[in-house]
């Protein structure tokens, strides 16, 4: 393992990328930035008539403000700090983030409030069903709006190339379609073998259980879940995971 650890990170090629890699930058590692998911915006508006209106993402936040939705006597929920953020800084008023920042703790959190609501979810095109089914089973009359699709681009695939060269230290994979491109791009390139044991190899960092379990199922040994559904806290523990075997491979 080098010195300063190299750590893919496989966020949006836009400022969320650019502050990811700073991050990482900031935390000692040099970043290996590798865009594995592109928006592709549909122009679709959110229902106007629920009760209660989900947020699941900043890029979702943004969106519905282009297409000029407005609240009005709704509750808006969001599923963590970075989306509710990004919805005020858009001229909304967030009135609902759950404790744990998943669609299983949005579920938990509004359990108990949506008998016979009517709940509107403005998200991705790859949403977990976690969500749509919990609060189907709490009562509550769910419809979902796709804001965006999120696709593969096109020039992705540096960090692919690295881990089957066995050149990477680590990864950080935020959701379950960022596992699925990766080894998308790495079968296209008939690395797909190599790859995998390039991670093996590495420390592997993902955000959630769903991620997790992805990972899992598509042969990526998991090292670590992040304790907080955020890149920030994704990556200090990967961070800090990487240079602890860094120091037990010197003891």
């Amino acid at each position: 393992m080098s010195e300063i650890p190299t750590i893919a990170v496989f966020r949006p090629d836009d400022d969320r990328l650019e502050r990811a890699t700073a991050l990482l930058e900031d935390l000692g590692a040099d970043p290996v930035p590798d865009p594995m998911l592109a928006v592709e915006a549909t122009g679709a508006v959110p229902r106007t008539d629920a009760d209660y209106v989900v947020f699941t993402s900043k890029t979702g936040a943004e969106l519905v403000s282009e297409t000029g939705w407005e609240g009005s006597e709704e509750t808006i929920c969001a599923i963590g700090p970075a989306t509710a953020d990004a919805l005020r800084e858009e001229g909304y008023s967030v009135d609902l983030v759950p404790a744990e920042f998943t669609s299983s703790g949005l579920v938990a959190t509004l359990r108990d409030r949506v008998d016979g609501a009517r709940v509107e979810i403005a998200r991705s095109d790859h949403g977990s069903d976690v969500l749509l089914e919990g609060l189907d089973a709490a009562g509550a009359y769910v419809h979902e709006t796709i804001l965006y699709r999120l696709v593969r681009p096109e020039e992705s695939g540096r960090s692919v190339a690295m881990a089957a060269d066995g050149r990477l230290d680590a990864a950080c994979f935020t959701s379950s379609l960022t596992v699925e491109h990766f080894l998308e791009t790495a079968a296209e390139r008939e690395i797909r073998e190599a790859a995998l044991h390039g991670l093996d190899a590495a420390t592997v960092g993902v955000i959630g259980e769903p991620t997790a379990e992805t990972a899992t199922d598509l042969g990526i040994d998991v090292d670590l879940v992040a304790s907080e559904a955020t890149f920030e806290r994704l990556a200090v523990e990967t961070v800090g995971t990487v240079d602890g075997a860094t120091s037990t491979d010197g003891e």
